[in-house]
């Protein structure tokens, strides 16, 4: 894992690290004991780059303190579709303020969420998804799309902003689907879930799509992959992701962890 020493003549050289955890939630309380220390050790431990998504004003105001305070570490703000229920017009004005802040990259966690009937409901989650979209349009920044259980509808939504960039974070959708996103200039991005044993739509798609749109991410603390599925995740564990899509395409994983590498930074802007 990196950094890898590496001998060229009798200079010794130190790889720089090359995984880019593109949504990890480390403002979450899992992270409680021991945050700093964690995002502080990353680099050592190879992960170079780490995107924060908020998923409420709360915790996006969090994602912008913790991108302040370390150097690579970046945030994401919006709201996410669980989080909406009380949602009201100054929460998108703090979102748009948030958004300003330099190390903002993106408009996210956003989108829709149908898996739990206790959600809010469909048509409120559905006008602040459109809200945001708006958001990011106007701020001209991209956005990560949350879809759980609801690929008709968000795909219908985000057909309605044509030109905006996104990426749909632990992408469970169908080839065909995931084509589409592609040929509107849209990203995917897969994680731990893409190693489990019950993985079927996600190995599909990595093969299917072109490299240059896949993205890696632990959606840390959850879905930690395999071999270490039921602990908390971090980002240290995001090397599996990019090994398996290694392996999925027939690739080295060293290959992998650089093309990934790229497509994050290309698309969020760093």
């Amino acid at each position: 894992m990196w950094p890898t020493p590496d001998w060229a003549g009798s200079i010794w050289i130190e790889r720089p690290p090359m995984l880019f955890d593109t949504h990890a939630h480390y403002d979450d309380d899992q992270f409680y004991g021991d945050r700093e220390t964690l995002l502080a050790s990353l680099p050592e431990q190879g992960v170079g780059l780490v995107v924060n998504p908020g998923c409420t004003v709360a915790s996006s105001r969090t994602a912008v303190e913790l991108a302040r305070r370390f150097p690579h570490v970046y945030a994401a703000v919006g709201i996410h579709p669980e989080n909406c229920g009380d949602f009201r017009p100054k929460d998108l004005d703090a979102i748009r303020a948030l958004a300003r802040e330099d190390k903002v990259v993106a408009i996210g966690e956003i989108g829709l969420d149908y898996y739990w009937p206790e959600n809010p409901p469909r048509p409120l989650q559905q006008q602040v998804l459109r809200s945001q979209l708006a958001l990011a349009q106007e701020l001209q920044l991209p956005v990560i799309i949350h879809d759980r259980d609801a690929h008709a509808d968000t795909m219908a939504i985000v057909r309605e902003f044509p030109g905006l960039r996104g990426v749909f974070h632990c992408f469970a959708g169908s080839v065909e689907m995931a084509r589409e996103l592609v040929d509107m200039g849209w990203y995917l991005s897969f994680n731990g879930a893409a190693t489990f044993k019950n993985a079927r739509k996600a190995p599909e798609v990595i093969r299917a799509v072109p490299m240059d749109r896949l993205m890696i991410e632990t959606d840390a603390p959850y879905l930690t992959p395999v071999p270490y599925r039921g602990r908390r995740n971090d980002s240290t564990y995001v090397h599996l992701v990019a090994e398996k899509i290694a392996q999925l395409r027939d690739m080295t994983p060293a290959a992998a962890e650089q093309a990934t590498w790229d497509n994050g930074k290309r698309f969020f802007g760093i």
